[in-house]
């Protein structure tokens, strides 16, 4: 039979061209055997039926093409299914934050001479812990407080409360924590035979995300990124049994460390309104060990045929097991989860002012007297000195698609010498804080023979209790160390060192405008000496600019003109200054103060004396 040829047109995509196109097919191609083509015909009936399916299902194709691309979708579970692709959690609302100042009275008891704060009356707060106010915005504390424990990371000021013949018989104790806009809900779910990856879902309005999940023997599931993960972020008391090392670093109060988990579970949200929580496909009975593999065989034939010589490998999970986590059954799982956050919760300052009582207890339970023990719990007080911000009312469609694909790009993965800044720099404060970061490549003279050039080199600074550099401590070494583990390239190796902090002093010389006060003008010109050395302005690295004082000290009020500037170098540990020396002079070039090849930050220690000037004649 031969082949018969007809002229087919594919770009037809409505009804009105499927249903012209029928009609034009039959006209050419069989016009003796059919031409009765009226609307009431029954030929007519067949063609506009075939019209409109091909309407409908033309319509669906395009409608299911574009809901595979963010930029076009519009479905909102396809939205959120699309941004969890690309790596980005989406944000059905956002919380304020806000600074919570916490008090307590403390009663004094006499040691040698002097009266100091009797610590045994000392509080302690739980995490969690309900601030309300006037407003009527629930806030929670992030983190517990210890009122017997001060250290430069969370200090406590003391100052006398009460005095009785000019003695002090009361101290007032006062710390400062952040606290989130959320009210903690909890529901519970039941499980009997273990079902692979079963899932739950949390309906409510304002879902920030889950707290914390336990089932009936207390066992603690973690939440991860994806089930095929089974290493998590985990932290510890900086105590003596925990680490004898390192305990005795008061700056840092918590350990970072990876633990692996197989109680785990992840979140997703489907929509505004609806989180899904997914468990593993394992069950109790499974020996993980059996299921995954020794790193010592990786990339290896192992006897039964299992190689690894083609599998992706993530600095995240090093290790895959065939069970994704452990399936809950016959157990029941209390999940406690946040709510709240929006516009709404931008509250004002000063409206914080009351706490839940019921998070509260003293570290010593065996107080002798009763009524200064009651009196002590009733003076806990709380304030927000400043207003809370930060609080919104979640991703939009269009906040939805922009995040998800800025999200894309950066991958979580510290790639650039600024990734490991970042990374660097937004380390939890309870596990040390880094306040100045600088990276770059290992010298050359530091490499070994045949090793290759992929090491980093990571200079840290930290802040003591008066917002002094200070050099960082061995536990948040270790801290930071841990920290990014998780997120650098699989074939980085980083070095954490100490940058070299350069205190210096700065002498000046100006003509005053007559009529203008030389004390007061001396001051002005010494603030802004002070704001423009303020080191929260200042980085690894950065030259001294000495044009940018000259101009500066020209701006203060009655500065007629500025006749020198003179950079000095202070040192000595007695006078609490760096131990390190430095040629001012030999670095100053076209008036620019440059640092030394080996990273360092220049710092004023005491502005209130290293900074000098002096009101000279015209």
């Amino acid at each position: 039979m031969a082949e018969i040829k007809r002229d087919i047109r594919y770009i037809d995509r409505d009804f009105n061209s499927f249903r012209n196109a029928l009609v034009e097919y039959s006209k050419t191609y069989f016009p003796n055997t059919y031409n009765d083509f009226t609307e009431t015909s029954t030929g007519m009936l067949f063609m506009e039926m075939a019209s409109y399916v091909g309407d409908v299902l033309s319509f669906y194709l395009d409608n299911q093409i574009q809901e595979t691309f963010i930029q076009y979708a519009r479905q909102t579970e396809n939205l959120y299914n699309l941004s969890y692709l690309l790596g980005y959690v989406p944000k059905t609302t956002t919380p304020s934050t806000v600074e919570i100042d916490v008090y307590q009275t403390i009663p004094a008891k006499t040691v040698g001479d002097a009266e100091v704060p009797d610590y045994d009356y000392a509080l302690f707060i739980q995490e969690n812990a309900v601030v309300n106010g006037v407003s009527g915005v629930p806030f929670i504390l992030e983190d517990s407080i210890d009122f017997s424990v001060s250290s430069s990371l969370d200090p406590t000021e003391v100052s006398v409360y009460e005095l009785s013949s000019g003695i002090p018989i009361t101290f007032l104790l006062k710390k400062k924590r952040k606290a989130i806009s959320s009210t903690i809900n909890t529901t519970t779910f039941t499980f009997g035979t273990p079902v692979k990856f079963d899932k739950r879902t949390i309906n409510s309005t304002n879902i920030i995300g889950i707290l914390d999940i336990t089932d009936s023997n207390g066992n603690t599931w973690y939440e991860v990124p994806n089930l095929a993960q089974e290493t998590v972020f985990d932290t510890i008391r900086n105590t003596n049994p925990n680490d004898p090392n390192l305990s005795s670093d008061t700056e840092v109060p918590y350990l970072l460390r990876l633990r692996r988990v197989q109680r785990r579970f992840v979140t997703r949200f489907k929509n505004k309104t609806t989180l899904e929580i997914q468990f593993g496909a394992g069950t109790n009975n499974v020996n993980d060990e059996e299921l995954i593999p020794n790193p010592d065989n990786v990339g290896l034939g192992l006897p039964f045929q299992k190689n690894k010589l083609t599998t992706a490998f993530s600095p995240t999970n090093f290790v895959f097991n065939d069970t994704y986590g452990i399936a809950p059954s016959n157990t029941t799982l209390t999940v406690r989860y946040l709510t709240g956050g929006g516009v709404s919760s931008n509250i004002p300052a000063n409206t914080l002012t009351e706490i839940d009582t019921s998070f509260i207890r003293f570290l010593n339970p065996n107080l002798s007297d009763s009524s200064l023990a009651n009196t002590t719990f009733n003076s806990v007080a709380v304030d927000n000195p400043i207003a809370a911000d930060g609080g919104s009312d979640g991703d939009n469609i269009e906040e939805l698609r922009k995040n998800a694909l800025g999200n894309f790009q950066n991958q979580l993965r510290t790639v650039t010498q600024a990734d490991y800044l970042v990374r660097a720099l937004s380390m939890p404060a309870r596990l040390g804080t880094v306040a100045k970061a600088y990276a770059e490549p290992a010298k050359i003279g530091e490499y070994q023979p045949g090793e290759l050039p992929t090491i980093l080199d990571l200079y840290i600074l930290s802040k003591n209790a008066n917002n002094k550099l200070k050099t960082s401590t061995p536990a948040l070494k270790r801290n930071l160390q841990t920290y990014l583990s998780e997120y650098r390239m699989i074939n980085d190796s980083i070095k954490i060192k100490d940058a070299f902090i350069i205190n210096i002093g700065i002498n000046f010389d100006i003509i005053v405008y007559p009529n203008f006060n030389n004390n007061n003008t001396l001051a002005r010109c010494i603030q802004s000496l002070n704001n423009y050395f303020n080191i929260d302005k200042w980085q690894i690295n950065q030259p001294i600019l000495l044009k940018e004082l000259y101009i500066g000290l020209d701006k203060v009020k009655g500065v007629q003109t500025v006749k020198n500037v003179e950079i000095v170098n202070l040192t000595g540990e007695a006078l609490g200054y760096s131990p390190y020396a430095y040629d001012i002079k030999g670095a100053t070039i076209n008036d620019v103060v440059y640092p030394s090849l080996d990273p360092m930050i220049f710092e004023v220690k005491f502005p209130s004396v290293d900074i000098k000037g002096r009101v000279v004649p015209l």
